[in-house]
């Protein structure tokens, strides 16, 4: 199963590029899980997921071809 994701922001310099796709995973815990192991300094880094356009506050099941975007600390009113 092929997951697009977007990085945005603080997260594209921890990671190196803004797009990219994986497969392997079949929920954003997976996800999460995967992309620390890959990029260590996402440990240390706040961000919010969003599948899909939604962004997400728990295990979310993933789909093939579904879209993930990692989005950093929103700020500002």
């Amino acid at each position: 199963m092929k997951i697009n994701i977007l990085a945005f922001g603080q997260i594209v310099d921890i990671i190196g590029t803004s797009s990219w796709t994986i497969s392997g995973v079949d929920n954003t815990d997976q996800l999460e899980l995967k992309l620390t192991h890959d990029f260590p300094g996402l440990l240390y880094t706040k961000y919010a997921m969003a599948v899909n356009k939604k962004v997400i506050h728990q295990n979310t099941t993933l789909s093939h071809d579904d879209t993930v975007a990692i989005l950093p600390p929103f700020s500002g009113g």
